[in-house]
């Protein structure tokens, strides 16, 4: 195998630093272990985010996401540990990490973590008619 998972998060200077703007990913392909069960547990995770200086490096997220792969965790532990993780990289403006949970035992769980970086305010939201 040429890729193996890793904690590592790269990064890349922001192309353009002078505006806010939005960048979404999703991740459907998440995979961990159940705490209590040792089950596999399976979630959709979306990033968005507004970069400062920094941007987050694809394919070493992709290795990062794979790292949780054999790790035990609850739901809302791991998703607030990627977005600490998330933030401690690429120290973002603004960030919003939802895990969306596939069913387990007849339960759907969405966990929803933010970051704001101190100071930091959205441009209004723009209506067109």
């Amino acid at each position: 195998m040429s890729t193996y998972p890793s904690k590592e998060l790269d990064t890349f200077p922001n192309p353009n630093p002078q505006r806010d703007y939005t960048i979404r990913i999703d991740l459907p392909e998440f995979t961990c272990i159940c705490p209590k069960t040792g089950q596999p547990d399976f979630a959709q995770f979306k990033i968005e985010y507004v970069a400062d200086t920094k941007c987050v490096e694809l394919k070493s997220l992709k290795l990062y996401m794979w790292s949780y792969r054999e790790e035990g965790a609850f739901h809302e532990a791991v998703t607030n540990k990627i977005l600490e993780d998330l933030v401690a990289a690429t120290d973002p403006r603004f960030m919003r990490l939802t895990g969306v949970w596939n069913v387990r035992g007849g339960v759907y769980t969405t966990v929803i973590v933010e970051h704001r970086q101190a100071g930091w305010q959205p441009a209004p939201k723009v209506e067109l008619p």
